[in-house]
């Protein structure tokens, strides 16, 4: 059965699964005219009021994150899916506010994959019993993750990512809900009417179940069946056809052994949703995915870098641990944080790169005891588990190379031409980057001097910095205390012949 094997030296590294034996819909235009009027921008069919004008967003734009070309495409969005008919504001029934929130949506190299704008409701406007009863997200459990990436690997099948365009605008409301008109499309004649809503919409406390009824029925009707340990795993099985889907919110993973049914399955989810199938499993929950002919390797490098960014520690001197040895909390430790937010999105932060980091997974623990009154103390053990992930392997890795190019020169001393560049084998996959990408020039200044050594190096092609998973790592078998298993096994790979044989020339 294949396990997840944990990368427990490095930071910022990478889990593997080992391989067992065994907005591409063309958006419609932003405005109404006077001749085609919006249906979503009218009053509804009991109102006598004229045709709807032309609307035009005069909400401000400041930045070009906001500028208005982003904006008209969810409004238009919003309109396809029938969200509200405007309606005069009904007595004594509570109107929730809106709002236009902007998002830079990212590829898994941490490029900016497009410009976003979102209409969300203010929902600390709603009220219970009043606007929602039922409140609940559709979040796979990390353990289902795991176990289905390390099935699909091992049995060699597919893995598949969409992406659902506008998720919770396909959620039906059960719920009578009222909302302001959006900021800059507000109706030029019916200025004080609100907006019904029919569709669920980012923001709303039930639009995550209302989104999930959704997606669940038409799963339903396609055979497949929810797990009963994991209400967010789908299984679908019939005669020979095998395939899982994974659901995080709107995030999507199909697996299944057989390619031309995946073809299928993303065809008849398309003719509901709008979907954007992403190909192959690539970026996921934060998880950069990279697959091999033998395995599968899991990190968060890009989601460690920007949390040591966010809390300024990625110039901080590294730390070999991740805690300190023999030492307990307490809750009278230190003074306590006047204002605790900072280190409890801290913390959740640190146990969600648990995922692929389990070697955090004890000091993690710790200081999540302490998230309804940490101290300064709390704090910076949390910020020693940030300082272990910095990338103090780096050094070792100008060492090495420094030593490389040494053995090089001796060489050619001695008469002896390598025809091929001698190759750096590096466990460490954000030091790998690094050596190898331009991009991280000013990174951190407690590594400058190597940085330059090593890239210099690598451009002026002296040697190649490679990656090697952990457990094929050689210099394991100098740096640290190992199983009997695995230091003969490492031993062997050294080829040192230990016994009287060897003399004997057994």
């Amino acid at each position: 059965m294949p396990c997840v094997i944990p990368h427990s030296l490095t930071c910022l590294v990478h889990i593997v699964i080992p391989l067992s034996v065994t907005d591409h819909t063309a958006s419609p235009t932003a405005h109404s005219t006077a001749s085609e009027p919006s249906a979503l921008s009218e009053p509804s069919a009991t109102s006598t009021a004229p045709p709807a004008a032309p609307l035009t967003s005069t909400h401000s734009m400041k930045t070009r994150a906001k500028s208005g070309i982003f904006k008209p495409k969810e409004y238009a969005a919003l309109q396809r899916q029938g969200t509200w008919s405007l309606v005069p504001p009904p007595p004594s029934k509570n109107i929730v506010g809106c709002k236009w929130v902007y998002k830079l949506k990212h590829n898994s190299d941490g490029s900016i994959s497009r410009y976003k704008a979102r209409l969300v409701a203010k929902e600390f406007h709603e009220q219970y019993g009043v606007d929602y009863e039922e409140t609940f997200s559709p979040i796979v459990k990390p353990p289902t993750v795991r176990l289905v990436l390390s099935l699909a690997v091992s049995l060699n099948w597919p893995l598949r990512q969409l992406d659902v365009r506008n998720a919770f605008l396909h959620g039906t409301l059960q719920e009578e809900v009222y909302m302001t008109q959006p900021p800059g499309y507000v109706h030029p004649h019916f200025p004080s009417h609100v907006c019904r809503l029919h569709k669920s919409l980012y923001g709303l406390k039930q639009a995550p179940r209302a989104w999930f009824e959704s997606f669940t029925g038409q799963l339903l009707h396609l055979s497949f069946t929810a797990s009963s340990t994991d209400s967010f795993l789908f299984i679908f099985q019939d005669k020979q056809v095998i395939a899982y889907l994974l659901l995080y919110v709107d995030d999507i993973v199909l697996t299944s052994n057989t390619l031309a049914y995946l073809d299928q399955l993303i065809k008849s989810l398309s003719s509901v949703f709008e979907l954007k199938d992403l190909g192959n499993l690539s970026y996921f929950l934060g998880l950069q995915v990279t697959r091999t002919s033998q395995a599968l390797y899991l990190s968060q490098t890009k989601y460690a870098t920007n949390l040591l960014h966010k809390h300024h520690m990625f110039d901080t001197k590294p730390a070999k641990t991740p805690c300190c040895p023999n030492t307990r909390l307490t809750h009278t430790d230190g003074t306590q944080l006047s204002e605790p937010h900072s280190y409890r999105s801290l913390v959740g932060a640190l146990h969600y790169l648990t995922f692929t980091r389990p070697d955090l997974s004890f000091a993690v623990h710790q200081v999540c005891q302490f998230k309804q009154s940490p101290t300064t103390t709390h704090l910076a053990v949390a910020k020693r588990i940030l300082r272990y992930l910095n990338e103090f392997e780096y050094h070792a890795l100008a060492i090495a190379a420094a030593e490389l190019c040494w053995l090089r020169t001796l060489l050619l001393d001695l008469g002896v031409y390598l025809p091929d560049t001698p190759i750096l084998w590096c466990d460490n996959v954000s030091a790998l980057a690094i050596a190898s990408n331009p991009v991280f020039h000013a990174r951190t200044k407690h590594i400058k001097v190597d940085f330059h050594f090593v890239r210099e190096r690598v451009l002026c092609k002296d040697l190649a910095v490679k990656f090697v998973s952990t457990t094929d790592q050689l210099a394991d078998i100098f740096t640290k205390s190992l199983p009997t298993t695995c230091f003969l096994d490492l031993q062997c790979n050294l080829l040192v012949l230990v016994g009287p044989h060897v003399i004997e020339g057994g």
